[in-house]
């Protein structure tokens, strides 16, 4: 699978990279999700907008 431009989908090629990795034992696939739920985490903090508490929102 491609892009508009010729490239691979970069989305498409993490999903095969991941399905490649097949977990050894079940230590081994915990350790594979937990590396996952860190970057999600990071990815959620990273874009996460800080609150002004000086002045809240009210609804």
């Amino acid at each position: 699978m491609s892009n508009a431009n010729g490239m691979p989908d970069k989305n498409l090629s993490n999903v095969v990279e991941n399905l490649e990795r097949a977990p050894v034992n079940s230590h081994h696939a915990q350790q594979i999700q937990q590396q996952t739920n860190d970057r999600r985490h990071q990815d959620a903090l990273n874009h996460d907008d800080p609150t002004d508490l000086a002045n809240p929102k009210t609804t």
